[in-house]
């Protein structure tokens, strides 16, 4: 069969209440530009009814396929599946929940045809408390300022990507993987649509305050060496005003008739260095973590089932 000129690569979890509606807008949205399109849902291991969802709207669309996890492996694992399975000349990947708008889908299929590799969206605005914006806005400043690569502020996975960059990525060994970190580091042509965000159209967030803290740090270890570099430096820093303050200690004791007091600043010293030291540890032992994971070599994901193909597994 000829491939599809796009592959729409849906990762899901817990999202029975909008799967329905958001398949129903995709198609609307993408029949009538005449391009040829299948869509790929990953099941990350959801507990309700989602997998029921997608089995049903599968036999009424024959440009559907499934695939579904043996368990919750993460929504850049679904990515990946998604991407490896994707037959399109493009692929898109976005979110059910309609946060990420399809018809958004028709302007950047205009600047693919106008010979961007990649086309990422922008969200100009964006629902949510001022917490929840502070630190994304927060997130993606410090980690383009940190990361060593141009990932643009403001962007989440939502994006379309030309075959040839979808093949460097699905080459990639890597399995702890940040994609949006590695699109912006593959490099070819890059391009922006800027979109507010709406709302989700139904059910609440997967993203706790937790897992975005885990995906931060994720991402800045991934692409960044700077947190250790701070480290050195502030054992440095450290050292120095060691050596400061027991030459001060020692002409104190040595040429004036005082003597050296204050248990409390010795504590306070200790305390201080004490902390210093573990927090070093702390960041040295969240990169030899991702050493330790792609040494064991483990596969990123196990796939249970995969709906849609020629013939079903």
């Amino acid at each position: 069969m000829n491939a599809p000129d796009l592959s729409v690569i849906v990762p899901v979890f817990n999202e029975e209440a909008v799967v329905p509606e958001f398949a129903r807008v995709l198609v609307e949205t993408l029949t009538p530009t005449g391009l040829t399109f299948e869509t790929i849902f990953v099941n990350d291991g959801s507990s309700d009814g989602t997998a029921q969802r997608l089995e049903s709207l599968r036999r009424g669309d024959a440009r559907m396929k499934v695939i579904e996890f043996s368990r919750n492996f993460g929504h850049q694992s679904a990515m990946t599946a998604g991407l490896r399975a994707a037959k399109g000349r493009a692929c898109v990947i976005m979110d059910a929940d309609l946060q990420d708008p399809p018809a958004l889908l028709v302007t950047m299929v205009e600047k693919w045809r106008e010979g961007y590799d990649v086309v990422y969206a922008v969200r100009r605005s964006r629902e949510g408390n001022g917490l929840q914006k502070v630190t994304a806005a927060l997130f993606y400043r410090t980690l383009r300022a940190l990361a060593g690569v141009d990932i643009p502020p403001d962007t989440g996975d939502f994006r379309l990507m030309a075959r040839r960059v979808v093949d460097v990525l699905n080459a990639f060994p890597e399995r702890n993987r940040f994609l949006r970190g590695l699109v912006s580091w593959i490099g070819f042509r890059q391009i922006g649509v800027s979109f507010d965000r709406p709302p989700r159209a139904a059910g609440e967030t997967k993203f706790s305050m937790w897992k975005m803290v885990r995906f931060a740090l994720d991402g800045l270890t991934a692409f960044s060496r700077v947190p250790l570099r701070l480290v050195t430096m502030a054992g440095v820093m450290a050292f120095l005003a060691s050596g400061g303050v027991l030459a001060w200690a020692l002409w104190v004791r040595l040429f004036t008739d005082r003597s050296v007091q204050g248990w409390t600043s010795l504590i306070a010293i200790i305390l201080l260095l004490g902390g210093a030291q573990l927090l070093a540890l702390g960041v040295i032992g969240e990169y030899i973590a991702h050493i330790f994971d792609e040494a064991k070599d483990r596969p990123t994901y196990i796939i249970r089932r995969f709906w849609g193909n020629e013939k079903d597994s």
